[in-house]
């Protein structure tokens, strides 16, 4: 869920950057918005207007490039289509086939035994006992429904691609076992059987399924969407009893029946995997196969024929979450039992496996066959004789068939040459768009070696070597997986280093305009008047000119003449600028080096910490510790004590939050009623000590006391839902409403309050805190409230801290407002102490990201959240919802820089700028920590955290629209009395 929505960040960029654009052209058109020595004859701030747009514009088509390069690079669909479809040439053991997924079904909870010595699931407890093989299939991350069921019915792992359709479309076609099977019927979810038969070619796959409103996680009993399916499948068979077509059609060969049980996940999601109703659901489950099991070998007459298969998608943590890489998410049953499938074999001596399950399950006497989540696929093709689906990249698991040598030598044969025939596609795309003397082929898989391999198997089937055969072709299998990654990222080293070079010239572009156009150096009397070399541009021209030639030749992407050509544009930048170095160099003398040297350490430190808190939220902690030394260090304390002791308390308070456990934190709706609570209590302690300094018009007093019995009454909500959901009473309606009112009205009712500062400030902050408690479970309700007091302070000791260095013209915070213009004469050059401020902005952005969960973790959020809005499955909605959570605190912190650059005198531009070095600086870090090795959560943790920043960027300079017109602008409902404030 949460990778569809940080994709789908990736559609703002052009509104954000054009946003941006409008935005800095506005407040270019006050003369006074620009540093004194900027100012000059209207055409030359026509010209600077339109140098402002054009870099914009030039900085949103970097970071769109370098946003998307990841996806290119990384996530690129690795299907290939032309393949032709391989099947065993023998006789197949079955004839049909029964698939059921007991979706989010955990290893443990069904293998596990009762405190008695019973099972919850009795007979699928005797089909592993008497005559049926059992063991553990291991998914892969994400461990989310659709990426399993495409596992285990196609035998790939989700098209990464598929993240952009919130995995339920299909952005690539793919073969399946129900796309080669003569018929398949379908019974179960609308999220999931659609897909199937949208894949499919012709009209073979048969799908029944129940409203999508069914799937409720306030459902007094969800298991009654597993009733539904095994009800539905008897009216079937009972119904095929007397017509004859039907009949005819279930008594051809190569049918599939495939039951999807969500009764279990949405159980889960509810009421967590220990509950009564989750494990209770198990039992349901466990009977309805038996009579399953008992109607279809009835209507065939116990023809023994048939086999089934009885797995699951994906398992659950403790506390009813999934998709990561927890072994409780990974880990799932996988049965196997019926025609042609190997019955118990007990064992005597220890078994392969040192993960202590045989013992808990006490299964120790029975062999456990574990298997890759996309081995199932092969297994059920070669049960039921269908084709292996093309694109699967599976291994046959023999020790589930019950069959001759020759029959399993066959089948795997047929195995190895399905995968070669993706890797001889895909290396002959890779060979038709590569100069033939560039490209190198995979060494171990040559077209020699192909042949050898495949002629070498042969000889030893018809030698009835079987078991060497059956070694040969696993080899071949291995040899061609690992091939068909080598091609996959056969380009990816020469797409990263363009884009590296992109990248570094980009920052040094910024870099440059913030010495030129906000640093006070010595400059060049002819810097204004400087000409672009004739020469560069030629020499540009030609290495265009070159790239694009070799491109063609290669016909290479579109998407490759974008990452290729980009940074030339980027570099002629940096060369035509190069005068700002020159005018750097002989400003040398008068800058204090040492202090500068010391602040970029401090910066580069900082960087460091920031990126390490991805990985470690701890760090953050850290680093909020030490900031709540600054005023000591910097000796703010000696001028103003409370403030720095105010900075130093609110820092350590808020350092509490990332130790707080990420994910399986139980509900605590007490704490969201003390956030309220406490929300309530500092905004009136702000109002009563406030009250001379700044006195309320009626109307804002009127408005603040109905925003502060708003807030009460969404403390109050989620309590009143959690009771009635644990009553399983459902969502009350009137909760909903308000809800859904509250979250409409959360970024108007600000804009009616005055434009004073910490007037408008406390409207937002009442306003999102009460959307928050909304979407709280537990101790994060408590995080806005305690952000919200450390950016008040911050606000304050920024006061300080310009007065410490000098700067005059100091405006006393309770006079500003938002919506006045800047006067000219106090717009100040940048200093040094300015780094310090966008360094602090962007850590507490990173600090609102990791604050109370990981956003670059599905499983860091709990469904339970959107529970008071609404609690029919929806991931899109939820999603939403949570994203909103996320973005939150996001403008909280906008909104205090917003309100810093305000009262320090700074350009919104220039602060920017510098945080836009270090978040480049962060991303480029990150681009060098994406992996394509190790286990599948560390490769996409990797990625995650890359977009994560790219997109922080990127929805940074949204927020930044957003919040200036948050901050200064009003709306007027109806005419006030006009009131002068002293």
């Amino acid at each position: 869920m949460l990778d569809c929505i940080t994709l789908s960040l990736s559609i703002f960029p052009l509104v954000i950057f054009i946003l941006s654009s409008l935005r800095s052209l506005l407040i270019s058109s006050f003369p006074h918005r620009h540093p004194p020595w900027l100012l000059c004859r209207p055409a030359s701030v026509l010209t600077l207007k339109m140098r402002m747009i054009t870099f914009f514009l030039f900085g949103l088509t970097v970071h769109v490039v370098f946003f998307v390069s990841i996806f290119d690079i990384y996530f690129t669909s690795p299907l290939v289509h032309g393949m032709t479809p391989q099947v065993t040439p023998l006789a197949p053991p079955a004839s049909r086939l029964v698939l059921v997924v007991g979706d989010g079904l955990r290893a443990d909870s069904l293998f596990t035994l009762l405190p008695n010595g019973s099972s919850r699931a009795p007979y699928l407890r005797s089909v592993i006992e008497q005559r049926g093989t059992w063991g553990v299939s291991h998914t892969r991350v994400p461990t989310e429904s659709r990426p399993g069921h495409v596992a285990l019915i196609a035998g790939f792992y989700e098209d990464v691609s598929a993240v952009a359709k919130g995995w339920k479309e299909n952005p690539v076609e793919f073969d399946s076992v129900f796309n080669e099977s003569r018929h398949t019927w379908c019974w179960g979810s609308p999220d999931i059987l659609p897909m199937f038969a949208k894949g499919a070619s012709g009209d073979h796959v048969y799908t029944h399924t129940y409203p999508a409103q069914e799937e409720d996680f306030a459902s007094t009993d969800a298991s009654r969407l597993d009733s539904w399916v095994f009800t539905q499948v008897k009216s079937f068979f009972q119904s095929a009893k007397s017509n004859s077509s039907l009949r005819e059609s279930l008594l051809e060969d190569k049918n599939v029946f495939f039951l999807h049980l969500l009764g279990i996940d949405t159980n889960g999601h509810a009421h967590r995997p220990m509950s009564q109703e989750y494990l209770e659901n198990i039992a349901l489950v466990d009977t309805g196969v038996a009579e399953l099991v008992s109607i279809v070998e009835d209507f065939f007459g116990y023809d023994g024929r048939t086999a089934y298969v009885f797995t699951s998608d994906h398992g659950m943590t403790n506390w009813g979450s999934h998709g990561a890489g927890h072994p409780s998410e990974t880990l799932t049953p996988l049965v196997v039992w019926g025609a042609g499938v190997q019955s118990a074999h007990r064992v005597t001596e220890p078994q392969p496996y040192n993960d202590g399950y045989l013992q808990d399950w006490k299964l120790e006497h029975l062999r456990r066959v574990d298997v890759n989540q996309g081995d199932i696929a092969p297994l059920m093709a070669s049960l039921i004789g269908v084709p292996i689906p093309v694109n699967s990249v599976g291994l046959l698991p023999l020790l589930y068939l019950n069959n001759s040598e020759q029959f399993k030598a066959e089948s795997m044969y047929a195995n190895a040459i399905q995968v070669l025939e993706q890797f001889k596609v895909k290396m002959t795309q890779k060979k038709e768009t590569t100069l033939s003397f560039l490209f190198t082929p995979y060494q171990l898989l040559t077209e020699s070696k192909q042949a050898e391999f495949i002629h070498k198997a042969r000889i030893l089937i018809q030698l009835e070597k079987y078991g060497d055969a059956i070694s040969l072709c696993r080899s071949l299998i291995s040899h061609a997986l690992e091939g068909l990654v080598y091609y996959h990222t056969y380009d990816r080293f020469f797409l990263g280093c363009s884009v590296v070079l992109g990248f570094v010239g980009w920052t040094s572009y910024v870099v440059l305009v913030i010495l030129k156009t906000h640093a006070s150096l010595d400059r060049h009397p002819s810097l204004l008047k400087q000409i672009p070399s004739h020469t560069l541009a030629r020499l540009c021209m030609c290495v265009t000119a070159a790239i694009t030639v070799f491109l063609l030749i290669q016909r290479s992407p579109v998407t490759y003449y974008i990452y290729c050509l980009l940074p030339v544009p980027v570099w002629y930048s940096v060369l035509k600028e190069s005068g700002t170095l020159t005018d750097l160099i002989r400003s040398a003398p008068s800058l204090p080096l040492w202090k500068c040297f010391g602040y970029f350490l401090l910066v580069a430190l900082g960087i460091e910490l920031l990126v390490v808190s991805f990985f470690h939220r701890a760090m953050l902690t850290v680093g909020l510790a030490v900031l709540s030394l600054w005023p000591f260090l910097s000796g703010l304390y000696g001028k103003s004590k409370f403030r720095s002791v105010s900075w130093f308390l609110g820092c350590l308070c808020l350092a509490a939050f990332p130790l707080m456990p990420v994910v399986g934190r139980e509900p605590n709706i007490h704490l969201v009623t003390c956030a309220g609570l406490l929300t309530l209590f500092t905004s009136a302690c702000y109002l009563w000590s406030s009250r001379r300094r700044a006195p309320l018009h009626f109307s804002d007093r009127q408005q603040f006391v109905a925003q502060m019995l708003h807030v009460a009454v969404c403390a109050y909500v989620p309590s009143l839902t959690h009771s009635s959901l644990q009553q399983k009473q459902g969502l009350p309606l009137l909760n909903q409403i308000v809800s859904w009112t509250t979250l409409a009205s959360s970024m108007l009712v600000p804009l009616l309050s005055s434009t004073r500062l910490f007037h408008r400030l406390l409207s937002i902050f009442l306003s999102l805190t009460a959307t928050y408690l909304l979407l709280s479970t537990g101790s994060e309700a408590l995080f806005p409230p305690v952000l919200s007091w450390l950016m008040f302070v911050w606000i304050n000791i920024e006061q300080e801290a310009m007065l410490a260095q000098g700067v005059s013209g100091r405006q006393e915070l309770s006079t500003i407002d938002f919506s006045a213009n800047i006067d000219i004469t106090k717009i100040r050059q940048l200093k040094l102490d300015d780094i310090r401020r966008s360094y602090f902005f962007v850590f507490f952005i990173i600090t609102a990201f990791f604050g109370t969960g990981n956003i670059a973790s599905i499983n860091s959020f709990d469904p339970a959240s959107v529970y008071c809005f609404l609690t029919v499955f929806n991931p899109f909605i939820m999603g939403g919802l949570m994203m909103w959570k996320v973005i939150i605190p996001f403008i909280i912190v906008m909104c205090t820089f917003e309100t810093i650059q305000v009262a320090t005198q700074l350009s919104s531009r220039s602060l920017f700028l510098i945080v836009l070095v270090i978040s480049d600086l962060m991303a480029l870090h990150f681009f060098f920590l994406v992996q394509d090795y190790g286990s599948w959560l560390d490769i996409g943790t990797s990625i995650s955290h890359y977009v994560i920043v790219m997109s922080m960027t990127i929805f940074l300079m949204l927020l930044s629209v957003v919040t200036h017109i948050f901050t200064s602008q009003r709306l007027i409902l109806w005419r006030r009395t006009k009131m002068h404030f002293p």
